[in-house]
This record gives C-alpha cells, structure tokens and sequence, in this order.
C-alpha cells in the first residue's frame, strides 16, 4: 500500500525548493500514484535551457519499491530510450532504498543527463554515436533539447489564445498549461485526450 502522507510530504517538499533546484513534482490528477515531474536540463551540457518532463508511477510498495519513472519528453541520451523514454539508472531499479524520495531520484536523473554512462546504454544508437562520435552526438542532443525541451518562444497569453482558437474552453487551457509546466505540445496532447 502506497504511504500517501510520505507522498504528500515529499510533494511539499519538492514545491517548497523549486526556485533553488528547479525541480517540481505534481499530481496528474487526484490520484496521488501518477505524477509528472519536472527538471531542468544541467548547464554546460547540450540538455542546457530545456525542460524535461518525466512521468513517475507509484507503485503499490512505495517507498519499499522504486517508482517508475521514465521521459515524457523526447531525449537523446545513451542511458535513456530515444523510442520510449525508458531509464537506465541503478537507483530506479535495484539500488533503490526506502531512505530516497522522489526529488532524490530526479536529482539523480538529472545527474545521470551530465554524466552519460554509454558502457550500459538504454539505446545501444545513442550510445554507439556518443562513443564514435562525440561532436555528432553532442549536436544531436542538443538539437532534441531546442525541438522537444525548450519552452516555445510564444508567451502565456498566445498560447492561451491559439489553444482557444482549437475550441477548448480558456479556463481549461490555462490550468492544463499550468499542468504542464506551459509545454503547448504537451498541454494540446492532454486536452485532446
């Protein structure tokens, strides 16, 4: 059974930090098991000035069992699927310890984006690029960062109002972009959904 009051904590936790780490946690919806999570790409890396969402699943032994993380935004990253947005990091999997919380591990996601472990890839592509060539695999990623990562130069309000002019209702838009750390993209799948 999912201990939602540590849930709850660590959510405050997350909120209470964000101007100092940048990192947020939120619920998807009311229920407590399916977040989003959000960090910021680390500077001096081609992920600098992107802002990556990742979904996180609680399973029904959190803290016991490690919650399941994985990109909802498009990376290009040895230790994460360019397909799926799938995670290769130890304390996702086996080194996980109830002593961990949710911003603990994003912190360590966040890590893992400046310091590629392409001897155990996620995406054995990615991974033979970073090794053959490194200038190549640099310009890649950053080149996803801009498409999938960086916040559209369009401000709120446009946003607001080209999602208007799609027939949703301005209410909804405005809380849905807020959901979704204002990613258009983002924001348009959930309300089509």
């Amino acid at each position: 059974m999912i201990d939602f009051a540590r849930v709850q904590k660590e959510l405050q936790e997350c909120s209470r930090d964000v101007e100092g780490s940048g990192i947020r946690v939120s619920p998807k919806s009311d229920n407590l098991s399916c977040l989003i999570g959000t960090i910021p790409g680390p500077l001096g890396t081609p992920y600098e000035g992107g802002v990556f969402q990742i979904d996180i699943t609680l399973p029904d032994g959190y803290p016991f069992e490690p919650p399941k993380m994985q990109f909802a935004t498009k990376v290009w990253h040895p230790n994460i699927s360019s397909q799926s947005g799938a995670i290769c990091l130890d304390i996702l999997k086996d080194q996980w310890s109830p002593a961990l919380t949710l911003k603990t591990a994003l912190l360590s996601v966040q890590a893992l984006l400046s310091a590629p472990q392409p001897d155990d890839p996620q995406d054995a592509v990615v991974a033979q690029q970073y090794n053959r060539d490194y200038q190549t695999f640099v310009g890649t990623a950053r080149y996803w960062t801009e498409t999938f990562a960086m916040r559209s130069a369009l401000g709120v309000e446009e946003k607001v109002q080209k999602l208007v002019e799609m027939g949703f209702p301005e209410a909804l838009v405005k809380s849905t972009l807020e959901a979704v750390g204002g990613d258009e993209n983002l924001a348009l799948e959930r309300l089509c959904s």
